[in-house]
């Protein structure tokens, strides 16, 4: 029997896959690593997505041991999604290595801009 492992995101982050293919400037400049370690702005990958922020409902009660289902809590879901380019602070972003690969953890709150790929029929 194999077992696999899943990273579950919590609340309102959200899983990027640094893009450090960015290594020179729009003039066509090489970047040494120094600059691009001190860059206040990066981009990436959405690889996954929290669940959103939570929102209390009042028909649940507001006792702190009163027994709760995971269906029974609500969320109002991120704008971000899987596979769009995020742009995000990078001083907000948590760096974590999983199955050999790094990737950062970023607050929805620190994502300036994403750059969302769609299909149009022309």
């Amino acid at each position: 029997m194999k077992t696999k492992k899943n990273i579950i995101i919590i609340g309102d982050r959200v899983l990027i896959d640094l893009d450090d293919k960015i290594d020179r400037t729009t003039a066509g400049l090489y970047l040494p690593p120094t600059v691009k370690e001190k860059e206040k702005v990066c981009g990436g990958y959405v690889v996954k997505v929290g669940p959103g922020y939570p929102v209390h409902d009042p028909n649940i009660g507001d006792e702190a041991w009163t027994a709760r289902k995971r269906e029974d809590i609500r969320y109002i879901p991120l704008q971000a999604a899987e596979g769009d380019y995020a742009i995000f602070l990078k001083e907000h972003a948590v760096e974590i290595e999983f199955e050999a690969k790094k990737y950062l953890i970023v607050p929805h709150a620190a994502i300036l801009a994403l750059v969302r790929t769609e299909l149009v029929n022309e």
